[in-house]
């Protein structure tokens, strides 16, 4: 795994998913997104039991296929199920694809555009720290067409980096996550290039905000089923 310094140096441009980022781009999701194992460790978990005896999966924003390599590891005798991987990234989905090779796996890796590309009838649909690098005004339509794609009983299961309603809360979670990338190693320089290369590319949302949009297209419930400080991971059930 390769060492995330990309920020150790002045920043030319936004934030973007390219070749430099997604060669570093476990490393700096371990160090930059807290218990983010324990977060995938309760993905797989309930996107296991929505699968019951098989079923499709698609992940949205798959990135290096992390997440659906310990899906595909945790399935067991449900030979049924396919997962499926999609990224607009041309180096995510390189790095994916080596990944794959190296544990001999089955998963599918698909380059293209999550607002474009037809989902198909689908069983779970994961986002992991995706919808939260989606414009606001294409957001909704994004999860409409989840929603849709959803076999009846099927799941969204999806985490986000989220804000606090409360403004005086909301700077004293940034400051505690803040010491949390401290504690990871990232110097005070590389935490505020990060954060201003990120400036208007990510663009959270509150807890509500995500569990009313959800609710908005369909879906019966929303719950919050972890968190720490600001970020989030929430089941939508169909």
């Amino acid at each position: 795994m390769n060492t995330d310094t990309l920020f150790t140096k002045p920043i030319a441009k936004q934030f973007e998913f390219d070749a430099d980022v997604a060669a570093v781009f476990d490393d700096m999701l371990s160090r930059s997104v807290p218990f983010y194992q324990e977060s995938q460790r309760l993905t797989t978990r309930f996107c296991l039991n929505a699968l019951g005896k098989g079923g499709r999966v698609l992940d949205l924003g798959c990135s290096t296929a992390s997440l659906l390599l310990q899906l595909e590891r945790g399935l067991g005798e449900k030979a049924s199920v396919e997962l499926i991987g999609l990224d607009n990234s041309s180096a995510m989905i390189e790095h994916a694809k080596k990944k794959c090779e190296a544990y001999q796996s089955t998963i599918t890796l698909v380059e293209g555009d999550i607002l474009t590309y037809p989902f198909g009838v689908t069983k779970a649909i994961l986002c992991n720290y995706t919808l939260q690098f989606i414009r606001p005004m294409m957001r909704e339509t994004l999860v409409q067409k989840v929603y849709d794609s959803l076999e009846s009983g099927g799941v969204f299961i999806f985490s986000e980096k989220i804000l606090s309603p409360n403004a005086t809360l909301n700077k004293q979670l940034i400051d505690c996550y803040y010491d949390y990338k401290k504690a990871q190693g990232y110097s005070e320089y590389e935490i505020v290039q990060k954060r201003e290369a990120l400036e208007n590319v990510l663009i959270p949302y509150t807890v509500e905000e995500n569990q009313q949009m959800v609710k908005k297209v369909g879906f019966s419930s929303c719950d919050v089923v972890f968190q720490w400080a600001n970020f989030a991971t929430f089941i939508a059930c169909k």
